[in-house]
């Protein structure tokens, strides 16, 4: 099922981001199928708008993409290129 419907704005997909024992919000550099919902096929992190997320979020977003990165769980840019 496609995630953008006819008529009105897209569906979620669900939230990036956890709550940890103290309630600080964060996201998982490790976790990476959800990262990897947050970006497009050719390896650019998705803006606010179409993530749904706060300003806040998308740079704890950015910076855990960038991690993941570097750690070697996500490509830079696709392997298609």
């Amino acid at each position: 099922m496609s995630r953008f419907n006819r008529f009105g704005p897209p569906t979620p997909q669900g939230k990036l981001t956890k709550t940890g024992a103290n309630g600080t919000v964060y996201v998982d550099w490790k976790d990476i199928e959800s990262l990897r919902r947050a970006m497009s096929p050719n390896g650019k992190i998705y803006g606010r708008k179409r993530l749904g997320t706060t300003a806040r979020e998308q740079k704890m977003v950015a910076a855990a993409v960038k991690r993941a990165r570097f750690m070697g769980l996500l490509p830079f840019t696709s392997a298609t290129l």
